[in-house]
């Protein structure tokens, strides 16, 4: 038995809760909160690479332990976050409105200043990976315009790496993200949050020039790594934007296309019911590589 984590740390970081409005309008006047983390370090000595993770909306579970393993396993330290226990949600598949996706950004903007002061981890070397809601987190932390405003000024992931995000709504200067590479993993049969909208905003960003590469996964559905979900499980509660055309307009507002009206979870162009299920070939595949890039992407620094 080989063992891939020499030790646990719990950390607690201060951030804040913010509106999606607030966000985008790049206010601090949030609400404070304070959330938990979990770094496990490899074994060894000096410093290690590491990589945040940041769950979904149904919270931290089985399908981030077991990357954590793997990328202990490769040498990697990771900061499994926790961002709704400490706000008192469990859960926001039935609603999203209790917490933004956009506002889950801050959260990771201050694992990544938490965990680069750390003295065993390297802090050119961490980059960010999320599932879902925490996909979204991993994708537009990318965003130089959100990365000014409430991003650490020293130091900036080494990577992006989202699992099934959305990336329906375009935001207001959102081809301008970070020159660091951007791998993205979904499900072609994904029907909680379709693959169209991403292959569409990969395909902006190739053309301006970004270093970026989404992987398809034909015939895996929505959380095809995380075990949990086998047999394949139908959740008629979740609720799914999926019709709703969106887009950011100046002042923080994403506006419903369709009504011309600011976009709300009441909308009627929002409907509800999504499957989730396990692939163990999509999974065995996106582990090798997300494994082979991170070996690439995160080189050891002696």
């Amino acid at each position: 038995q080989t063992v891939n984590t020499a030790r646990i740390e719990i950390h607690s970081l201060d951030t804040l809760t913010l509106t999606d409005r607030q966000f985008l309008t790049g206010t601090k006047e949030g609400k404070p909160a304070r959330i938990g983390g979990e770094l496990r370090l490899p074994p060894g000595s000096g410093r290690f690479p590491a990589v945040v993770l940041v769950h979904g909306s149904a919270g931290a579970g089985a399908g981030e332990v077991q990357w954590s393993q793997e990328l202990n396993k490769i040498g990697v330290a990771t900061f499994l976050m926790d961002c709704f226990t400490g706000r008192g949600i469990v859960q926001t598949i039935t609603d999203q409105s209790q917490l933004g996706h956009l506002a889950m950004i801050v959260d990771a903007y201050r694992a990544l200043e938490l965990l680069s002061k750390h003295a065993q981890i390297d802090a050119s070397r961490i980059a960010v990976m999320g599932f879902s809601k925490g996909g979204f987190v991993a994708l537009y932390s990318s965003m130089r315009r959100f990365r000014r405003v409430y991003g650490p000024t020293s130091v900036e992931f080494a990577a992006y790496i989202p699992f099934y995000a959305r990336c329906d709504t375009p935001y207001i200067n959102d081809e301008d993200v970070s020159n660091n590479p951007i791998r993205l993993f979904h499900g072609v049969n994904d029907d909680y949050v379709p693959i169209d909208g991403c292959r569409q905003y990969v395909e902006r960003l190739r053309r301006a020039g970004k270093d970026v590469v989404l992987n398809e996964y034909p015939g895996a559905r929505h959380a095809f790594d995380n075990p949990l979900y086998q047999p394949v499980r139908f959740m008629p509660d979740a609720e799914l934007p999926n019709r709703c055309r969106r887009e950011e307009r100046p002042g923080g507002v994403i506006i419903n296309l369709d009504t011309g009206q600011p976009f709300s979870s009441t909308d009627a162009c929002v409907t509800h019911g999504a499957t989730l299920g396990y692939d163990p070939y999509s999974h065995a595949e996106s582990v090798r590589a997300v494994t082979g890039f991170l070996k690439a992407a995160l080189p050891p620094s002696n």
